[in-house]
């Protein structure tokens, strides 16, 4: 299964026990997302504050990861920040679609999008 996949599982999930007030189990998809789904978010790289899953603005039909990019100069140092959501939404034709707001500076957002997206289509048991 693939991990866009299994993250939408897990917050469906989540969502449905939050709805009936079920917090242990709650817990238990909230504890799957962020200690193994979101170890395959980027990290590194110029993602130096990671990336995570953001449990509050996502639905069922919208996940929303938070990130954040370090860029740096013509010369190897740090510049400055731009902070970004990558937004999941399902598609009939591909799984699923990936939209990344926030400012484009260096064309950053086609390498978040390729690297989200990698990071999405690992299969995992």
């Amino acid at each position: 299964m693939k991990t866009f996949t299994r993250y939408a599982n897990a917050f469906a999930a989540w969502d449905y026990c939050s709805n009936l007030d079920l917090p242990e189990q709650c817990l238990r998809h909230e504890d799957l997302i962020r200690t193994d789904l979101d170890k395959s978010l980027p990290g590194g790289s110029g993602f130096d504050n990671g990336s995570a899953f953001n449990f509050h603005e996502s639905r069922v039909d919208r996940l929303i990861f938070d990130t954040a990019y370090h860029h740096m100069n013509e010369n190897g140092y740090y510049i400055g920040w731009t902070y970004h959501q990558v937004i999941v939404t399902p598609s009939l034709q591909f799984g699923y679609n990936l939209r990344i707001s926030g400012i484009n500076e260096n064309d950053i957002k086609d390498y978040i999008l390729d690297c989200f997206t990698e990071s999405f289509e690992i299969d995992r048991a």
